[in-house]
């Protein structure tokens, strides 16, 4: 108690109390589940090379192709000449199973624990990759991506909310950061594959889409060994158990106050019957704000548009097959090297400064590459060389700001804001949004850009200027504050502080516990 009354004095914070370090145990935990990003990213980078295939067009969209093969291209139509509706549907039928399943997710999640859904996710992954690979006609092929949609709504429900939950409060960025960081190699890992498989007629989309067993395997083998989470354990009444594996976890038996914000936690939670009708009281209107905006936000960015159809961009502008599938390959090789910047930086730096620095550099690349294509994509002909190689560039750089920003925050911050009790809810609210705006960039994309253009690019650089002041006002920083504790961040802060009491914390702030100390609430 002495220690705690010194560090208060001070102008220390709880975490300041937290004993421990990190483990080789937790490491370990947090490298399987984090897997759960690799079936993701795979499946993400392998839709926009598959479709770029000329075997698979011909197989499931024949028509499409007979049809681009008997025109001559005007302006427009190289714009437009992959705007297919059911081309599209083989890619975006995966966010809506998503969206849906990651309700289904919640319900496991808070009732029976972070690890049946990790395991359940990584079954429905591997069931879908085998339909996807051997598929024959087209329900077959999307009846295989709805699977794989359910793994993602799972996945994604469950995997950074299990990586906050396990993770040392002043590590907790780093740690789910692995998440994304296992996103982007699943990327690079398709887009790579793609290279290999696009040369092997007239089946090599088969193996592509049938790789994506191969980290669904991983997944689901490895969570057979995963514990769950201390505060889900404590959560389910289990409190010797939680108790057990939080010393384990944190390498000490000296726990007490992280333990026992725990405890105070889950007696809060076990009021709530019903989370999602929780989420929506005044108090939780800051992070069911951000469990909204933030996904949202992350679609909007417009990465999706680039790396789920990155071989066809650069087909449009003059690249061949095998080198648009090339040049796919080095802008996923530029998203795993940034999002290990992220990792690096999240935890020193914060979130807001990452944020804010990537938005002045989207948004300038956005502008730039609609400028390259407006001034220099006109008629029929392809771009130059130069153009096309600074455009490659261009990109590139844009996607080394969303890998060390939007990409693993979007991820990071819903899943460290929300209290025990809404936890689940809030996660799933996050990805059900995240599923669906990015079901809505998927089917529209090529519509999109055949309509808009090169306008298209400063649409999305206008989203990035939005986001960008939001976070700049509404955004406070929550590095090193633990995840029980987040309540009083929202209470400092100039705009959420009006919708939360001193009645909504578990604790007092600090502010409160020693006069002396003055609180920063920026």
């Amino acid at each position: 108690m002495d220690r705690r009354a010194s560090i208060l004095r001070v102008g220390g914070s709880r975490a300041d109390l937290y004993e421990g370090r990190m483990t080789l145990f937790v490491v370990l935990a947090c490298i399987v589940a984090a897997s759960g990003g690799l079936n993701f990213g795979y499946v993400v980078g392998i839709s926009g090379g598959v479709t770029a295939m000329d075997d698979f067009q011909e197989k499931f969209f024949p028509f499409d192709v007979e049809f681009h093969k008997s025109q001559s291209l005007t302006k427009d139509q190289n714009y437009c000449k992959y705007n297919n509706q059911a081309l599209t549907a083989f890619t975006s039928s995966l966010y809506i199973a998503a969206l849906i399943a990651s309700f289904g997710a919640s319900f496991v999640t808070r009732h029976y624990g972070r690890r049946p859904s990790i395991l359940f996710g990584a079954f429905s992954f591997l069931v879908g990759a085998i339909l996807n690979a051997f598929a024959v006609n087209l329900a077959m092929l999307i009846l295989g991506r709805i699977l794989l949609g359910v793994g993602v709504g799972f996945g994604n429900q469950v995997v950074p909310l299990y990586l906050s939950e396990m993770a040392p409060a002043k590590l907790r960025g780093a740690l789910n950061i692995m998440f994304q960081l296992a996103i982007t190699i699943g990327i690079l890992a398709a887009n790579m594959i793609n290279y290999a498989t696009g040369k092997i007629q007239p089946w090599g989309w088969r193996i592509s889409l049938g790789f994506t067993g191969i980290p669904s395997m991983l997944m689901f083998l490895g969570g057979f060994f995963l514990p769950d989470t201390p505060n889900s354990l404590i959560e389910r009444g289990y409190l010797d158990r939680g108790r057990v594996l939080l010393e384990l976890l944190r390498g000490t038996n000296n726990v007490e106050v992280e333990f026992e914000d725990l405890v105070q936690a889950s007696k809060k939670a076990k009021a709530v019957k019903h989370s999602f009708r929780n989420i929506l009281e005044k108090r939780n209107r800051a992070q069911l704000a951000m469990a909204i905006l933030i996904p949202s936000f992350q679609q909007l960015t417009g990465i999706n548009a680039i790396m789920f159809y990155a071989p066809v961009l650069f087909r449009i502008t003059g690249y061949g097959g095998n080198a648009s599938l090339y040049s796919a390959v080095i802008t996923g090789a530029v998203n795993v090297a940034a999002t290990l910047l992220s990792i690096i930086t999240v935890d020193r730096w914060g979130r807001r400064v990452l944020f804010l620095e990537a938005g002045v550099q989207m948004f300038l690349s956005h502008v730039v590459i609609g400028i390259v294509l407006g001034e220099k994509f006109k008629g029929a002909q392809e771009l130059s060389k130069g153009f096309a190689v600074l455009l490659v560039v261009v990109i590139c750089i844009y996607v080394s700001s969303f890998a060390w920003s939007w990409g693993p925050l979007g991820w990071l911050v819903p899943s460290e804001i929300f209290p025990l009790e809404t936890r689940s809810a809030g996660q799933s609210i996050t990805v059900s949004v995240n599923m669906l705006f990015t079901f809505i960039i998927a089917q529209s994309f090529l519509a999109m850009l055949c309509h808009f253009q090169y306008g298209i690019f400063l649409f999305f650089a206008a989203w990035v200027a939005i986001m960008s002041l939001f976070v700049y006002f509404f955004l406070p920083e929550t590095k090193n504050v633990p995840i029980e504790e987040m309540m009083n961040v929202w209470r400092q802060h100039w705009f959420w502080k009006q919708f939360v009491t001193a009645e909504d914390t578990y604790h007092a702030t600090v502010a409160e516990q020693s006069p002396s100390v003055v609180v920063d609430s920026r």
